[in-house]
């Protein structure tokens, strides 16, 4: 039987990704001792009065079809919160979708096709390059070296520019890195992407969790109004990743275009899951705060619990639920360090090798438990370490 191309150029592009996640979750479940510290996922629930709004609306009858563009009260909600960052929002600029995922899949449809490409940072999110080819584009690679705090230089971006790049996919701030762009990189990338006509599309997912970094966006530069696009949603700001709940923000011409695109996918979102996020977005909810200071604070203690590790560098976070560590000087890859320490120690986090080849050498570990879960995944980790630098020395 024949099937389309699309299968082919996702074939090794979505769970594959995720494969020690997956086995480690076997493990779990049939008893093994399994220290988690994979997935994004915030480990506070939802403030409980949005899962009350939530069942209001759905004891109310929100339950039927939906606005394509996106429920009013969840639009208003939104063209508030960006009128904040640049004046001239209104509801033109709005599309709600189920997640950011499906938002920048969207998007990505709507900007380019076979031929084009798109410029994105490596390492990069794991589910980018999916979302690009799903196209038909490719990536181009541009490195984010740790030397500048894995940061997006506009030299860099210049450098990798072929005539077949259409958009820059930025994400500030960074998963898996937690690096934060500030507002005068911002201005040089954006100079980059006006000189060459570039679309910027911008995840910013991670907003409300910024350390001590200030948050900057191309979104808030009206110079660059014309060709930003922002995809964002609840699933990080108030722990609620299964909710799906997403938008995205951007030119009035571009979401009229995309309008029919979205439509023909989804026909809007749960009009309940709306009323929630809408309550989410124009209350005073303290979630992301408690996160803020919970993933600051553990980021600093796995710095202190890895002091000691041989062959271990940590790279605290700017903002973000996740920390990079640099395994290379134990001899051991990310990918094999992350595969032994699953197997030997009981500890899973996900080998740098899923989010891009400058990543190669990393673990990211996820900061979404427990702080005695941190501690004694830190020991492991050193255990660990310590055999692996012993072997090197052995070696050598």
């Amino acid at each position: 039987m024949r099937y389309a191309s699309i299968t082919d150029r996702l074939a090794d592009l979505g769970s594959g990704k995720w494969s020690l996640h997956i086995r480690a979750r076997q493990l779990k479940a049939g008893g093994a001792d399994i220290i988690e510290l994979t997935i994004g996922e915030p480990d506070v629930p939802p403030d409980r009065a949005l899962i009350d709004e939530c069942q209001r609306a759905m004891n109310a009858g929100r339950y039927r079809y939906s606005n394509g563009r996106g429920e009013h009260a969840v639009v208003a909600a939104l063209v508030e919160k960006y009128r904040r960052r640049r004046d001239d929002v209104t509801t033109e600029n709005v599309l709600c979708f189920p997640g950011t995922q499906t938002a920048l899949f969207s998007v990505m449809l709507g900007l380019v096709e076979a031929g084009d490409a798109v410029l994105v940072g490596d390492p990069l999110y794991a589910t980018y390059e999916g979302v690009i080819q799903s196209t038909g584009a490719h990536q181009v690679l541009v490195p984010l070296k740790p030397e500048f705090g894995f940061h997006m230089q506009a030299a860099d971006i210049e450098k990798a520019i072929t005539p077949a790049c259409r958009v820059l996919l930025l994400n500030t701030p960074h998963n898996p890195t937690g690096a934060v762009l500030t507002a005068s990189e911002i201005a040089e990338i954006g100079e980059v992407a006006r000189r060459h006509d570039l679309w910027i599309v911008c995840d910013e997912v991670y907003e409300e969790l910024v350390f001590d970094a200030v948050f900057a966006s191309p979104f808030d530069n009206p110079d660059l109004a014309e060709r930003t696009i922002v995809v964002s949603s609840i699933s990080k700001s108030h722990a609620a990743p299964g909710f799906r709940s997403g938008w995205a923000i951007g030119p009035a011409e571009f979401t009229s275009r995309l309008l029919p695109v979205s439509e023909t996918m989804l026909f809007g979102v749960q009009p309940f899951i709306a009323d929630m996020t809408a309550y989410a977005l124009t209350h005073d909810i303290d979630t992301a705060r408690r996160m803020r200071e919970s993933y600051k604070s553990r980021s600093r203690r796995v710095v202190d619990g890895l002091a000691s590790a041989p062959g271990i560098m940590v790279l605290p976070p700017e903002a973000g639920m996740f920390t990079l560590i640099d395994v290379s000087a134990t001899g051991m890859s990310g990918e094999a360090f992350a595969w032994a320490l699953l197997e030997e120690e009981g500890v899973a986090v996900m080998p740098g090798s899923s989010f891009g080849d400058e990543a190669q050498n990393f673990l990211r570990m996820s900061l979404t438990v427990p702080d005695k879960d941190i501690d004694e995944a830190c020991r492991r980790i050193t255990a660990l370490a310590e055999r692996a630098t012993l072997r090197k020395e052995r070696r050598a």
